[in-house]
């Protein structure tokens, strides 16, 4: 090698090096020191199969499926006992997240350019979070799995999956996270109380959804408060605190943002934690700046109503009603938003409007509005005017596809909360008065409260239930037989739209496997019948008029 070639591989093997030590310095988060680590050799007692116990923290699982946390203390020796409490959680919901990605991108190479791509994004993101949470977060982080070293620490896999919902609400164009709240009070309500009910249609597979947790938190600083969650996530998508303010989060239409900042489900969290108005709500969520756009229906017992908090990277509303309801959807509502392009566009092309005028429509079907009207208005599945859509549908109330579905009673701190799956399951009570007056548990004994339990739907009891569950099935099965070229048998192609036949989906898979099968008429036929379906977005109902234009074409 001649000395000016030698120069010159040196030159981009330094620059090389210098790219990387710079993308460390720059990318890798690194968690904060804690102020004692005391928590740290806490040992976790099994008091009994399955109940946990660590001082006057504990771990549960109900007869309904659902795991029950109660963690008290400091930043960091919370999230240490939370780690430790709910360890196999931790690391169950992490390979499932991964798995789930891995499944969505195959390709190992490209999976590791979106891993320093995401890693780059995310390069200021530990500067936004309050150091509270990353404390908390690190805490957390020592019962995460040691098998994902290669995505990075446990510290970094756990604060970037806290932003996993925004960038992901960022760089998905469509297909928004569907989910839909509303609130009544006043002459709205049964007994003139505020009730508040949501659908967290957020969806990462079926088993992601198994494993939720209603975590009790009695921090040393704030207020106290629930949250329905996961195993590793300390941020808030659904919560009341002990002052009766309930906080739910729904996703809105987003530019692609340049860099990260304030996860929105940490902003939930801190209002959840420390504000007891919607006034103090609001201000919170100013001092904090997203990346993405969300909407936060903030419901106050103290001021016996519920407003809307419309966010943005670059500006703030708050949407108060004229009405003794508000409605909720993936659209913004308020003065500020009112000639915003994006939310325009999104009003036309999104399932948002529709869902957000079913909405009214089924709160109109009632004069007054209680916890099982609330439940009955949220595992609604027809769209407007009783139409049906099909199951799974991002236009009905109840998608079937929920991670959870929570309705509250803030005056009298009672919180309902859906166990699996998605919106059928009972609704399981609790009563945060009597939760937050526990000093431990010293055996696995009930704290929901029997009485209130509202009954599964009876819908899951039926044939149909159990066609849409084949459909599910069979729609991932085709779909994965198309990708790896493999057989696709014409009887499950027949089977998928007997299994939903009210579904544009089932007729447009169909189409798409007549045509990988060649039968260019049978797939016109399917894509037709897919078009005279509801079609939740102006996007899919675009692809499946071009795949039925172009199908003919060489």
């Amino acid at each position: 090698m001649s000395i000016k070639k030698r120069y010159v591989f040196t030159g981009i093997i330094s620059i090389f090096l210098f790219l990387i030590v710079w993308f460390i310095s720059v990318a890798l988060a690194y968690p904060p020191v804690p102020p004692n680590t005391n928590a740290e050799s806490l040992p976790r007692e099994e008091v009994s199969k399955g109940f946990y116990r660590i001082g006057n923290n504990w771990f549960k699982k109900n007869e309904f499926g659902i795991y029950e946390m109660y963690v008290e203390g400091s930043p960091y020796d919370r999230g240490i006992i939370n780690g430790k409490l709910s360890s196999e959680l931790v690391k169950r919901q992490e390979d499932i997240f991964v798995g789930q990605i891995t499944e969505l991108v195959p390709n190992k190479t490209y999976r590791g350019f979106l891993k320093y791509l995401i890693g780059w994004f995310n390069r200021n993101l530990d500067e936004n979070i309050p150091l509270e949470y990353k404390q908390e977060i690190s805490g957390v982080s020592f019962s995460a799995s040691e098998n994902y070293g290669a995505i990075g620490t446990p510290y970094q896999r756990l604060l970037n999956y806290h932003a996993a919902h925004d960038i992901g609400h960022a760089l998905q164009d469509k297909n928004l996270v569907g989910c839909t709240s509303f609130a009544a009070w006043d002459a709205k309500s049964e007994d003139g109380g505020l009730v508040v009910g949501r659908n967290f249609d957020f969806y990462v597979g079926d088993e992601f959804a198994q494993d939720k947790i209603v975590a009790f938190i009695a921090p040393d600083s704030g207020f106290k408060f629930m949250m329905v969650t996961w195993g590793g996530m300390t941020g808030v998508l659904s919560g009341m605190n002990e002052k009766g303010l309930t906080v739910t989060i729904n996703a809105a239409k987003s530019d692609p943002p340049l860099g990260s900042a304030t996860p929105i489900s940490l902003v939930a969290r801190e209002i959840l934690q420390y504000a007891s108005t919607i006034d103090e709500a609001n201000k919170i969520a100013s001092k904090r700046k997203t990346f993405v756009s969300e909407s936060i229906l903030v419901g106050s017992a103290n001021e016996n109503k519920a407003a809307i908090i419309e966010k943005s990277p670059n500006k703030q509303g708050l949407f108060e009603s004229n009405q003794n309801y508000i409605v909720c959807s993936n659209h913004y509502q308020s003065e500020v938003y009112a000639n915003d392009p994006l939310n325009i566009q999104n009003k036309k092309e999104s399932s948002s409007l529709y869902r957000y005028e079913r909405m009214n429509q089924l709160i109109g079907k009632y004069p007054k509005i209680g916890v099982k009207e609330t439940a009955q208005i949220l595992r609604n599945k027809n769209g407007l005017n009783d139409k049906e859509l099909g199951f799974g549908n991002e236009r009905a109330m109840n998608q079937l596809i929920a991670h959870h579905s929570v309705i509250f009673k803030p005056t009298l701190r009672q919180v309902w909360v859906s166990s699996n799956p998605y919106v059928l399951g009972a609704y399981v009570a609790y009563d945060l008065n009597k939760i937050f007056q526990l000093k431990g548990l010293n055996k696995d004994t009930a704290i929901y409260e029997k009485s209130l339990v509202i009954p599964a739907d009876p819908f899951i009891s039926t044939q149909e239930f159990r066609n849409y569950e084949s459909y599910k099935r069979l729609k991932q099965f085709l779909k994965k037989q198309i990708s790896k070229e493999a057989i696709v048998s014409e009887d499950s192609i027949v089977k998928i739209v007997k299994c939903n036949p009210e579904s544009y989906e089932a007729h447009w898979i169909a189409g798409d496997c007549y045509k990988y099968l060649g039968k260019r008429d049978e797939a016109s036929t399917m894509y037709k019948e897919a078009l005279k379906k509801e079609i939740p977005t102006l996007i899919e109902k675009n692809k499946i008029e071009k795949l039925l234009s172009t199908l003919y074409e060489n």
